[in-house]
Parts: structure tokens; sequence; C-alpha cells
């Protein structure tokens, strides 16, 4: 019988195959991204809260260049003239902290228990003492990511419980790489991988706010777009499916107590969404390659490091010179909100008032349009319409050969009942009695005026 031996070290004795690093932007776009900055100013990295909210808004522009520039758009904000009047307290920041480090003690035996009952039931239970906690402490967010891909790929292997403590994920946006941070990820018996969130917002008998659930919701998709990427890594090297599960562990305080409970919460939808909308964004360097020669959004700062020395005005005019998609749903979540919405507002963009309102009128783009489709000016300053005003002799558009033609019918009418309404409340506050002899309405409406 002929046998040969592998020369080959064993696998226990092999250094672990490293995942592939994460593409990088060229010099060229680093260095343009840099300029962008200005020198010497660090990126700001991107978190997944950041990631979510530009999934939301894919279409915007400015926000895409700026978020992978790594450009403070808080600071930017503070010297444009319109900061954003939100942001976490230090309050709810100590109070979260607090809850968490709750959540993680004694190696996170309730966090293990929570998700064993809420998630896989029929697995063993996972034992005091039994739980693997692996230290992914590593040099930088390059380091730490690759000590996580390692960790998860062992933990994969080793088929018990294992908890990872914050690991660090990556992922690419709009050609530029992406560092994220999770709570905890949690590897299944089975190898299933499954996103923890901590929250310290309650939740009472069994429910919380749905809208921060749905916040919660879309930040964990892009945690879960990230580990996915780390599963096709492992996958390609073991030859072994990882399974990330596409349901998230929510852990909130138990009613008013610091007591944590958890909700298994579906994501399917959120991460469909997060991940189509992330593909539709524009490659950075597209959008830096055509501004203006010598556009940068540095502060100059001074030597203290927080006085601005850049004018407003040489702001702003390096800020509009990138397109934005603003809506209201951005003040909750940009830090440029303000800024762009004056500008909104300033050109008259009916985009101000709403996506909505934005998507029945068709191609009327701006207020002043909205009103000219809706009427002429009357001489009390409104705009509107009497019921006989139709047709194109009057000047508005044809509303049988104008694209915008439903939309312009639909507003010149809503201006004639408007119109309408209001000389009958004028009728009624003129007549002492009604035209039955019954006493007229006190209460007449008033004519409001335009806004």
């Amino acid at each position: 019988m002929n046998s040969f031996r592998d020369s080959r070290p064993a696998a226990a004795d092999r250094p672990p195959r490293q995942p592939p690093p994460l593409p990088q932007p060229t010099t060229g776009l680093r260095q343009r991204l840099s300029e962008l900055r200005g020198p010497g100013v660090r990126p700001r990295p991107l978190d997944a809260r950041a990631l979510a909210a530009l999934a939301a808004n894919p279409g915007c522009r400015r926000r895409s260049l700026l978020d992978g520039a790594g450009v403070d758009k808080a600071a930017l904000a503070g010297a444009l003239g319109s900061p954003a009047p939100f942001g976490q307290s230090q309050f709810a920041l100590a109070r979260g902290n607090s809850f968490e480090a709750r959540v993680k003690a004694d190696d996170g035996v309730d966090l293990m228990r929570l998700l064993h009952e809420r998630m896989d039931s029929g697995a063993a239970a996972p034992e005091p003492g039994g739980v693997a906690v692996p230290d992914l402490s590593a040099a930088g967010p390059e380091g730490r990511a690759a000590r996580t891909a390692l960790a998860l790929r062992e933990a994969t292997a080793a088929g018990g419980w294992t908890l990872l403590d914050h690991p660090m994920l990556t992922l690419e946006v709009a050609g530029s790489p992406a560092y994220l941070e999770p709570d905890a990820v949690v590897v299944h018996p089975d190898g299933g991988w499954t996103v923890v969130e901590i929250k310290s917002f309650p939740m009472i008998d069994g429910a919380a706010d749905p809208a921060k659930v749905g916040a919660a919701a879309r930040q964990s998709a892009v945690y879960v777009l990230a580990l996915e990427r780390v599963a096709a890594q492992v996958a390609a090297a073991t030859g072994r499916t990882v399974p990330v599960r596409d349901q998230v562990l929510l852990v909130c305080p138990k009613d008013f107590a610091n007591l944590p409970t958890a909700e298994a919460v579906d994501i399917r939808k959120q991460l469909a969404t997060t991940r189509r909308q992330l593909r539709r964004l524009t490659q950075v360097e597209e959008i830096a390659g055509q501004l203006p020669p010598g556009t940068t959004f540095d502060l100059r700062l001074a030597d203290d490091g927080r006085t601005v020395t850049r004018s407003a005005e040489e702001l702003a005019e390096a800020v509009d010179a990138v397109d934005a998609a603003y809506a209201p749903e951005c003040l909750a979540a940009c830090e440029l909100a303000f800024h762009c919405r004056g500008r909104s507002r300033a050109a008259g963009a009916v985009e101000s008032l709403g996506r909505g309102v934005r998507g029945e009128l068709g191609g009327l783009r701006t207020v002043g349009e909205v009103l000219e489709a809706a009427g002429t000016e009357r001489a009390d300053g409104c705009t509107g319409t009497g019921a006989d005003d139709q047709g194109s002799a009057d000047g508005h558009p044809d509303t049988e050969s104008s694209p915008d033609a439903p939309a312009a019918e639909a507003l010149r009418r809503a201006a004639a009942l408007r119109t309408e309404a209001l000389a009958a409340a004028r009728r009624a506050q003129a007549e002492p009695h009604g035209p039955d002899g019954a006493p007229a309405v006190e209460d007449a409406v008033e004519e409001a005026p335009c806004r």
C-alpha cells in the first residue's frame, strides 16, 4: 500500500487565513478627500446611524460626499450659522452606558439568557462560564476588524456559544470604507450569527416606542450587511455556509426599572431597503470629480483648534456646489438639515413641503409654479380661481396637453373650493340671520391669510 505524508502543517498549526482587506480609495481619491477636509484634518468615521440615514436618502449627493470624505458636518453647520439643535445628551449617554454594562456583566449572563429565550430556545442553554468571550483588542480599526473576522471564524468552528463584545465590522459605502461597531454579536452553537442592539429606551408592558424600534432596526440592518461580508469570507475560506440571522435581539430596560428585557425584531424589510439604497449611492469619486477646482470644506481653524477663520459665505459657496436632496425627514438625521432647509425655502422648492407633496405635484418644481397652476393672483394678495376659471384661455396650462395636467387640474379645483368656502363664510358674517330666519352661525370661518 502506497502512502505519503502531507508536508503542510496541521490545520491547528497553520496560521489562520486573514480576510481580504476592504477596498481602499485610490491614492488620487484619498488625496482629493483629504483636500476637501483640509490639511491635517482627520476624517470623521461613519457609524451605523449615519449609514442608515444615508441609505434613507440616497439621492443626496451632498451628504454622500461629505460623509465619504469624513467631513465634520456638525462643525460645518455651526460655521455656516445653521447649527443642528439636536443630539444625545450627556445624561442619556451615561444612562445608556450604565445599562449596557449591566446587560453585559458577568460575561453577558443576562444577555445570553435573553437571547436563548427569545431566539434559540431549541439549543442547549448557555451555562455560566460556558460562553466564550474572545479578546478583540488590536491596533487601529483595520486591526480590530481583522481580529473580529478571525474570532468569528474560530467561534463558528468551535460550535459553542460565543459573545463578541463591540466587534469591529467593515462595509464599503459609495467607494469609501466604513468601520462599524455593533453593541454585540452572538455566535450560536449551530454556527449562526445574531446582532444584538442594546438601547436605553424602555419596553413598557412588552412594547417600545415604534419610531425608536424602527430606527434601531434600520441601524441593525447596516450591521447585518457588514456581517454578511465577513460570512462570505468565512465561507470562501472554510467552505461552510454561515447563516447571518435576519432577526436581531433588541435589549431594553423593562418598564421603568434598570432590569433588561428583550424582543426579537424582524429586519428583513429594513435589510432589503438598506441594501438597495446603499447600492444606489453615487460613487464619491464621481461626485468629487464634478466639483469646481479648489473646492474645499476646510474650516481653517485657529491655533486653539476651535475658532473658525473661514467666512460663512465662502463655506456656503463650497457646500452649495454639491447638490442636495432635502426633505423634512432630514431634520432628525443630518447636521446640515437646517442649512439645506433654508436654501430650499429660499428657492421655493416644493421638496421643503415633504416627499409626499413633491410626488403629488408631478413636474411642478417650485411653489411659484404651484400657485400659477392653481390660479391668478387676486386683489387681496391671495392666489386662487373662481369656479368658472377653467381651460387654457386664462393662461393656465392646457389640461389636455400639459404633462402636469392632473396636478394642475387638482390644484385649480382645490382653489375653486377654497374660494367658494371663503365667499360663503363672508356671506354668513354679513347676514344677521340665516336665510330661513334662524340665527346665523356666530363662529363663522374667518379667511385665513396666504402662507
